[in-house]
């Protein structure tokens, strides 16, 4: 096994969770540690995979995007799943696609400006995959919980 993350790692993760852009030695002075053990930290941690980088988060309603919809697509066949991801990828109102078990081959979750919007991503954009043999909508009306996940 690899690399566990131990409290102080915990801690450094749950202060950048709560500011991503505090400083590493404000952290340290925080933690009573030095600002090098901040930095070493928390580049192990990059390393070994559980930071995946810094992201910038914008607020899609903001930027005029109104609409979330979650998507269920159907294929008639799974073994076609890689041709329709990248099919997929190309499309920037997917901002998440996951393969998934259940009633469903991939479930996505789509942001648009409005719902002709999302009518027209529908029919000209998804509808037309031949791989795709259906698809099932769902509105999100409010998102109610949004967070990253919470350390112990």
């Amino acid at each position: 096994m690899g690399y566990e993350l131990d409290d102080l790692d915990r801690k450094i993760v749950q202060e950048l969770q709560r500011d991503s852009r505090k400083p590493f030695q404000e952290i340290a002075r925080d933690l009573k540690v030095s600002g090098g053990t901040v930095h070493v930290r928390y580049n192990k941690m990059k390393e070994e995979g559980f930071i995946r980088g810094g992201r910038l988060a914008l607020d899609p309603q903001k930027l005029g995007y109104t609409v979330c919809a979650f998507i269920g697509i159907n294929l008639h066949n799974a073994r076609d799943v890689n041709k329709v991801i990248q099919d997929l990828s190309h499309l920037p109102q997917i901002v998440e696609a996951h393969f998934t078990t259940g009633s469903y081959n991939l479930f996505l979750k789509v942001v648009e400006k409005s719902i002709p919007g999302l009518h027209t991503f529908l029919a000209e954009n998804l509808q037309i995959i031949p791989e795709i043999q259906s698809t099932e909508t769902l509105l999100s009306l409010d998102m109610v919980i949004e967070r990253e996940i919470i350390l112990p």
